[in-house]
């Protein structure tokens, strides 16, 4: 940064903590929250402020009506900014209230502000459009993330078959998957402190969405014997989507490792299953793809004895195959969750996120008070 920027910064940062203060209380505007804001989305890309980013989530937790300050006085600086040390901080800021599990926050719909356009003020240098991306990447999940959010309470009303609504809650976190996966550095300019911070918070989010969804198909697959043609289709597109993504999230990881994520190296390995056991798989699904599973053993006209035999037998191979083969990277994603649980525990006044991502000071020496989200 340089130094003309970095007092430009500075005074704008001042200015608008004065502005805070003068204009008083109202139902929108609580300008000891606001300052806090500010504060915790400064233009300083080597600093976090972390006090006031907890200040932010103790305010949220201890009394809903601060959302609405909250949402005016954010919306009012990410609007505003052209500045991706700000919109960064923001979104960061935003993600970390969402993960203080507030009723309020989860039926909010979308993100209160628009970041897709965005576009960095400095475009004389020319090396800003890896932030602009990075920024826009980070919005368009986040504000996924809150629609998914506030779905939840509308299952109440849905008239569809349990696995019907399971089997698109997996498509929507495979979906929010995909878009967690393209929010990265795409420039080595990018190197920055507040970028790998940024990173960690992503990883983390990667860790919650990818445990979700092994456990949600295993769920499914345990009943897939059961279902009839239109789930038995979705349920396989579930399956290979699961499968090209577990391809992706190991390159994802890789890249992550050599670009300097710390939290790349505490996720656990991604285990690829097998391709024969996909196979059958399909198979299994492709026989119970005309009525179900049970109606097409029975066509057989067998004896009831062995109609229930081959159901079990067929579903306890497909028991073993998901236990041996993708169940595994479910347990390792408990235990390495334990681990960091132990080593790396923060006081109950900060968001969620702080709990699991570790404090990395990437460069001690030279920024002291550089802390995680």
């Amino acid at each position: 940064m340089g130094l003309w920027k970095k007092v430009t910064g500075i005074i704008k940062d001042k200015n608008s903590i004065v502005w805070a203060n003068f204009s008083g209380k109202s139902s929108f505007r609580n300008p000891d929250l606001e300052t806090s804001i500010i504060k915790a989305t400064s233009h300083d890309e080597y600093h976090i402020d972390k006090r006031n980013a907890q200040i932010v989530f103790s305010w949220i937790r201890a009394s809903p009506i601060s959302l609405r300050p909250l949402v005016w006085a954010l919306s009012r600086r990410m609007e505003k900014t052209r500045s991706w040390v700000v919109a960064v901080k923001g979104l960061m800021l935003m993600h970390g209230v969402f993960y203080c599990k507030v009723p309020a926050v989860e039926k909010m719909g979308r993100l209160p502000f628009d970041l897709s356009s965005f576009t960095d003020g400095d475009t004389t240098s020319g090396k800003t459009w890896g932030f602009n991306a990075f920024v826009r990447e980070y919005y368009a999940f986040l504000d996924q993330r809150a629609l998914v959010l506030s779905e939840k309470d509308n299952r109440k009303a849905d008239d569809r078959s349990p696995m019907a609504q399971q089997l698109s809650k997996l498509q929507k976190l495979q979906s929010l998957l995909d878009m967690l996966l393209q929010v990265k550095p795409r420039a080595e300019n990018m190197k920055l402190p507040l970028i790998l911070e940024a990173m960690d918070c992503i990883i983390i989010e990667i860790y919650d969405v990818y445990s979700r969804i092994c456990a949600e198909i295993t769920k499914v697959l345990l009943n897939i014997y059961s279902v009839k043609k239109p789930e038995a289709a979705t349920a396989l597109k579930v399956l290979q989507k699961a499968m090209t993504q577990g391809e992706e999230l190991s390159s994802f990881f890789d890249s992550c490792k050599e670009f300097g994520v710390m939290n790349a190296n505490e996720f656990p390995t991604v285990n690829q299953i097998p391709k024969e056991e996909v196979e059958e798989l399909e198979r299994i699904v492709n026989w119970a793809s005309d009525t179900t599973y049970e109606d097409s053993i029975g066509d057989y006209s067998i004896e009831e004895n062995d109609k229930t035999a081959a159901i079990v037998e067929h579903k306890e191979a497909l028991k073993t195959v998901i236990t041996d083969k993708w169940v595994v990277f479910d347990e390792n994603l408990k235990i390495n969750e334990e681990k960091n649980n132990k080593k790396f525990s923060f006081s109950e006044e900060t968001a969620a996120l702080i709990e699991y991502v570790p404090v990395y000071n990437y460069h001690q020496q030279e920024i002291p008070d550089l802390i995680s989200f």
